[in-house]
């Protein structure tokens, strides 16, 4: 009888908790470092909802390991709503297909809240080189096989599995070159030592607009806001291309129902707001919201197709168990 007394009190202070929340700021655990894309994101998205909660959202950066510290901080926190994680593609897409050890498990230790936006890259190359389009790249990487390098912020980034995903549909042959981070590879393919590159709009367009690169495509499904001119690589002639970033909101597993309602309500109308719309579309970021069971599914699906590509080609990250 006391055991089925505690049991009952303990509902119905969940219960109560649920329909006071929230009564304090809510933390936004972001896993990679402040000034980043994926911080911007995580700051706008925190304005949205301090708007539509009445409390204040606060940005927690928590970065290293690329994210998994900051999302295993998540994944390990309480349930109660009042931590959340700012989650996107390399967390929880890729890098649970690089290695066969992580301290979370993307399908048992969330609880899905929304989509935010998703991101589509842009494929440069050196002016020197003399392609103006995807078509013509493969044309010149079927004739020189193996003689053309791109760079990459590093193994198993989304830049690098993107052209990998290239590679892999367009049947070319180009040689990886891995970087410790995006700064690097950009001065090198500025430079010449590589050739061409797949990056983030906000880092590459400026350097495309002072002539130091040439814009090939965009990486998303539909053109780019940011440069409406610029086709996609599956309108150059790569059918079914599609390599984009995108970020959502998650919890820890085991949130109450009524409280993930609530927050995808607060997210998807404060994604509506002039101002948010603005900041993400700076970025190249165009919003997608969603219920928490389309994020479970968006995220499956990415996973799914990221872990084809690593398989066939062969992607290794360092010290990875």
């Amino acid at each position: 009888m006391k055991r089925v007394v505690v049991v009952a009190a303990l509902m119905l202070a969940t219960g109560v908790e649920a329909q006071t929340w929230p009564s304090k700021p809510v933390r936004i655990l972001t896993p990679f470092p402040a000034g980043g894309g994926t911080d911007i994101v995580a700051r706008t998205v925190a304005h949205a909802l301090t708007e539509q909660l009445g409390q204040n959202a606060l940005v927690d950066n928590r970065a290293g390991a690329g994210g998994i510290i900051g999302t295993e901080l998540a994944a390990k926190a309480p349930a109660d709503g009042y931590t959340l994680l700012m989650g996107s593609n390399g967390p929880l897409a890729i890098l649970p297909n690089l290695r066969s050890k992580l301290p979370y498990n993307v399908a048992r230790d969330f609880t899905p809240v929304g989509l935010v936006c998703v991101m589509p890259y842009i494929q440069v190359v050196h002016p020197v080189l003399p392609v103006k389009n995807v078509k013509e790249l493969v044309a010149l990487a079927k004739a020189r096989p193996g003689q053309l390098n791109y760079g990459s912020p590093g193994n198993g980034t989304t830049n690098h599995l993107s052209m990998e995903l290239l590679k892999t549909l367009a049947g070319i042959d180009v040689v990886h070159v891995p970087y410790k981070g995006v700064a690097p590879a950009l001065a090198d393919l500025i430079a010449g030592q590589v050739q061409l590159m797949t990056g983030d709009l906000s880092s590459m367009l400026p350097q495309v607009k002072a002539g130091r690169l040439r814009a090939l495509a965009t990486t998303g499904l539909k053109r780019s806001a940011l440069v409406p001119d610029l086709p996609t690589v599956a309108e150059s002639g790569v059918p079914n291309y599609e390599a984009t970033g995108w970020f959502g909101v998650l919890g820890p597993a085991g949130m109450d129902k009524s409280i993930v309602d609530r927050l995808n309500a607060a997210l998807a109308k404060g994604l509506t707001d002039k101002e948010v719309r603005g900041r993400l579309a700076a970025l190249g970021g165009e919003i997608v919201t969603s219920t928490p069971s389309q994020l479970a599914a968006h995220i499956q699906a990415e996973s799914s197709k990221w872990a084809k590509i690593v398989a066939i080609a062969q992607v290794k990250v360092d010290g990875a168990p």
